[in-house]
């Protein structure tokens, strides 16, 4: 079990999200005392306070925006990074807003557990299915359903019951194999990281407890070698450097071994890897050493037998499972953009270290919020989730989402402003949407 977690929280608006992260923290001994102190004098100056010190708005401990204090609501991710004796976790704190669901993409794009907040009393909404629908689109491992404010419906059995239920039910729609509800009140601290006497019917794990031993994503050093090249190392000199040819980058997936027969994509020229140098760096130098292997998720310099055509763009990948390349793709979007995706548009594709124009051929359907199904689309508006093709005007070497989330994902970029449109995932060859 690996001891760092990332974990993300999503949720509807106002169902507690910042609250139940505050107490966690809080509840966790990782909130500094003049934190503590911040806190409790903001809150004694809202209006409606007891003042007797006794207020605490925990909400407050990842609000950490001005404007977001004074609206009441989350506006971005909040990230916060805390630990406890038995492992280490970076938390994303994810906004409730409908239009903000471009952020809650990138909250839960790398997170191991997804948190998904219900209000017991208003049970399963259009953004509780939403970010169902983006956990699994994700392939987030673990998804946790914290039915909150659980106090405010005398903690009922039956009312946590129901919402699990019909919560599995879509999970099951939607490929998401792993869901555990809890029942908590972020408020009162039920099941955070103390158990509750008010909760007798429940025998699972608190939120901290499951937090502490859930198991990360797959490790992606037993993964094919990809290798996306991001800078070529050719110094101008005359000294013992000046044959030297090194490609940087990180190790996407797998393992890169002195030795290795590999093919550099999109040309497919086969070769060797000659040598692999990665940086030292210490309070007082940098000096490069040279290793006889990397894993994934090291930033190292690849040096290869041959001098063959390598570029910033190029992937390195194992020779016996090389992707090949595409220039068509079928993929799955989240459109991120206030204006409309339609066939024809020009945009540009970034994946991995290539960027390229691309077009958008076909529209096939997007997802459905009400029956998890795909219904026929003209065009994608936004926070929708739909079938896209497009062709691309470079050869990508692109894996499918569901077998390398790095070589698998991508994002649509308007090629006039800048602006992110959609981040997409490319689908199997069966093409289906989750």
């Amino acid at each position: 079990m690996s001891t760092l977690l990332r974990l993300a929280t999503a949720g509807s608006v106002d169902d507690g999200k910042s609250t139940l992260v505050g107490r966690l923290l809080h509840d966790c001994k990782a909130i500094l005392a003049d934190q503590i102190a911040h806190v409790q004098t903001v809150t004694a100056q809202r209006p409606g306070a007891r003042g007797d010190g006794t207020d605490f708005d925990f909400a407050l401990l990842t609000d950490g925006l001005r404007a977001e204090r004074e609206q009441g609501i989350t506006i971005d991710v909040a990230y916060r990074y805390f630990a406890t004796d038995k492992r280490s976790f970076i938390l994303a704190d994810c906004p409730g807003h409908v239009q903000y669901t471009r952020n809650t993409v990138t909250g839960a794009s790398t997170a191991d557990v997804v948190i998904i907040l219900v209000d017991a009393r208003h049970g399963v909404l259009e953004q509780t299915r939403r970010h169902l629908a983006v956990a699994g689109l994700l392939r987030v491992p673990h998804v946790v359903l914290a039915v909150n404010k659980i106090d405010l419906v005398g903690y009922d059995e039956a009312v946590f019951t129901g919402i699990a239920k019909d919560v599995n039910d879509l999970a099951d729609q939607l490929g998401i194999a792993d869901v555990h509800a809890i029942p908590v009140s972020a408020l009162v601290g039920d099941n955070v990281v103390e158990r509750s006497a008010e909760t007798a019917w429940y025998d699972g794990p608190t939120l901290l407890e499951y937090l502490e031993n859930a198991t990360g994503r797959t490790d992606t050093s037993q993964q094919p070698l990809r290798f996306p090249v991001q800078y070529v190392i050719r110094p101008q000199t005359d000294d013992e450097y000046r044959d030297y040819r090194g490609y940087t980058g990180t190790v996407a997936s797998g393992t890169v071994s002195v030795g290795d027969p590999v093919v550099v994509l999109p040309s497919g020229r086969r070769t060797s890897v000659a040598g692999i140098d990665k940086a030292v760096v210490t309070a007082t130098s940098t000096a490069v050493a040279e290793r006889p292997s990397a894993v994934a998720g090291e930033a190292v310099t690849v040096r290869l037998a041959d001098d063959i055509d390598v570029a910033r763009g190029s992937v390195i990948v194992a020779a016996e499972a090389s992707p090949g390349t595409r220039r068509e793709l079928a993929a799955t979007v989240c459109w991120l953009s206030d204006r409309p995706l339609t066939v024809g548009a020009r945009v540009l594709i970034k994946h991995t270290t290539t960027t390229a124009q691309a077009i958008v051929t076909k529209i096939n359907g997007a997802l459905d919020l009400d029956t998890l199904g795909v219904i026929d689309a003209a065009g994608l508006d936004l926070n929708d989730i739909g079938k896209v093709q497009l062709k691309v005007a470079a050869p990508l070497a692109a894996d499918p989402y569901s077998s390398n989330a790095i070589t698998g994902s991508f994002l649509l970029i308007d090629a006039h402003d800048g602006w992110t449109l959609a981040a997409g995932m490319i689908d199997d060859e069966e093409g289906e949407l989750l």
